[in-house]
């Protein structure tokens, strides 16, 4: 049993019969009265996020886990998947137990959290940037570049991004799969 001064980002817990992962988590020492830990729980289940407050006392159950590098096959009604590169296991996982898999592509390397004493898949992680092909985007007008003014554009996985006026179709750029913003240009 671990305590509320254990809790940090990325832990993973036991609570309330489901398998929880800390997304933010805030210890609170008011003048009046005991401390406690104000966190953002996702649940690995269903992925939702509620907010829960503990009390100092409290005792957590962690969970240990273990990460693995998988790398992305294919979606079909099963579910996405995966497959590791050593051993040619494949795990197919449901699309709510991945952070963003708008961004999948064949051949992407991810990481697998798996429950350590279960060896089943609780969460998929994408790199934190990819490499996405525009496919389509609204040319830009020349002179309009004095301010940093962005337009939508569609890259090769179907997904919409803010761009710069400069980014044109059929070039590559680097996108953030946590927020879904441009970051960068490529070239190829």
């Amino acid at each position: 049993m671990a305590t509320t001064s254990d809790i940090r980002n990325g832990l993973c817990i036991k609570h309330n019969g489901d398998l929880w992962t800390v997304v933010e988590f805030l210890h609170v020492k008011p003048g009046k009265g005991a401390a406690f830990v104000r966190t953002k729980l996702k649940n690995l289940n269903n992925g939702k996020v509620v907010d829960y407050t503990f009390n100092t006392s409290a005792k957590i159950e962690s969970v240990r886990i273990e990460t693995r590098e998988y790398q992305y096959l294919y979606n079909d009604d099963m579910g996405y998947h995966f497959m590791n590169s050593d051993t040619y296991e494949q795990v197919a996982v449901p699309k709510h137990q991945i952070n963003a898999p708008d961004f999948l592509k064949d051949g992407l390397v991810c990481t697998v959290m798996f429950h350590a004493d279960e060896d089943s898949v609780l969460s998929v992680d994408l790199p934190s940037h990819v490499e996405a092909e525009i496919t389509y985007t609204e040319p830009g007008v020349k002179g309009d570049t004095a301010t940093n003014t962005l337009k939508p554009a569609t890259t090769d996985t179907g997904v919409e991004v803010k761009v710069p006026l400069f980014i044109s179709t059929g070039d590559w750029i680097k996108v953030d799969t946590r927020t879904k913003e441009y970051t960068e240009r490529v070239k190829k």
